[in-house]
């Protein structure tokens, strides 16, 4: 469902959203290290949430990313929307277009529309903040 680019980013930043204390920086080497993701392909990934506002980075000794917002403030809709754009959420399952009511939809809308906009609300109503809780909740038995 979500591509891995997708799936990468959420992680690292749940990843940020539990262990960047205080507003510092981790560097992009500790991140890839903890999450196993190629360091040069999750720092494109990151520089791509750090130019929407999402993250912050810094170069050089204290270098490396950071949460731009409150963890809280920052929704998996969004992530995913910057890395994937919007398809996920508004595409039609068969065709390469939007379906809706108004057209002749595809034989799968009626079914399909509302399992689409439930996705939608989950990842909306999903914040780095509260998934970055309930990893804690979970001690351990779910990891990033």
């Amino acid at each position: 469902m979500l591509s891995n680019t997708s799936k990468y980013a959420i992680r690292a930043a749940i990843f940020l959203a539990m262990n960047a204390k205080d507003g510092a920086n981790i560097d992009i080497k500790t991140i890839a290290k903890a999450l196993e993701i190629p360091s040069p392909f999750l720092a494109k990934i990151l520089q791509i949430l750090a130019k929407q506002k999402l993250l912050k980075s810094a170069k050089g000794p204290n270098g490396g990313f950071g949460l731009a917002k409150d963890a809280n403030e920052i929704s998996m809709y969004e992530i995913v929307t910057i890395i994937d754009g919007s398809d996920i959420f508004d595409k039609c399952l068969i065709s390469l277009r939007t379906c809706n009511e108004e057209e002749i939809p595809c034989p799968v809308h009626g079914q399909f529309a509302p399992i689409r906009a439930s996705i939608k609300k989950l990842f909306k109503e999903q914040t780095l903040g509260s998934l970055a809780m309930a990893m804690k909740d979970h001690k351990g038995a779910v990891t990033l």
